[in-house]
């Protein structure tokens, strides 16, 4: 593929990113009141720090800077996790209309969807090793603390499968390690997808 299709496609689908963090910014922001308040709130969220990810990596790309296959194949994972999370665990527990709405279509649905697809049509294949599932289950690996720790002082935790209030710690030790297996499995199952979409003629 042509690197002006990279490109123009890498700037689409940042785009929509960032609308979507607009949309729930604003929606935000209606609850809160307060521009500070609403930018704490939102960074509670994987969802929202994984599409800031998507955002800012495509747009680097769509401007033609150099980002490393590492830092693509991260990102791709990342969101893939936020749209699979969301529909086996998430999909229909809030009831939600007006820009909320819209916001959950894009940040849970619609960036999920077209970040792999614009990565099988347009990515440079064949750079990702096998080492590297380790060096991207650091993101979610370092959240969960995070958001643990953020939960036990706010009271509230961001997603109900890390309540420790209500699960207790060993389920959310349980719900987070199966999690982070299944992230680096799907990770090794990127870098085997990266070398055979690089085999092809």
């Amino acid at each position: 593929m042509s690197r002006i299709g990279e490109r123009a496609g890498a700037g689409i689908v940042a785009l929509v990113a960032i609308a979507g963090l607009a949309v729930q910014f604003d929606a935000t922001l209606a609850q809160t009141g307060s521009v500070g308040e609403t930018l704490w709130t939102l960074i509670r969220f994987f969802t929202v720090l994984a599409n800031i990810l998507v955002a800012g990596t495509l747009a680097a790309v769509a401007i033609s800077v150099r980002v490393s296959p590492r830092l693509v194949g991260g990102m791709l994972l990342a969101i893939l996790l936020v749209g699979i999370v969301y529909g086996l665990l998430l999909r229909g527990l809030l009831s939600l209309s007006g820009g909320a709405l819209l916001a959950d279509t894009l940040l849970h649905k619609v960036t999920p969807l077209i970040t792999p697809l614009w990565w099988i049509a347009f990515a440079r294949k064949g750079r990702l090793g096998w080492r590297d599932p380790w060096v991207w289950a650091i993101f979610p690996a370092l959240y969960l603390p995070y958001a643990l720790l953020r939960g036990m002082m706010e009271g509230s935790y961001a997603y109900p499968f890390i309540n420790v209030a209500k699960l207790g710690i060993g389920q959310v030790a349980l719900n987070a390690t199966l999690m982070a297996a299944g992230f680096v499995a799907a990770g090794y199952a990127l870098v085997w997808i990266d070398r055979r979409f690089s085999a092809r003629p």
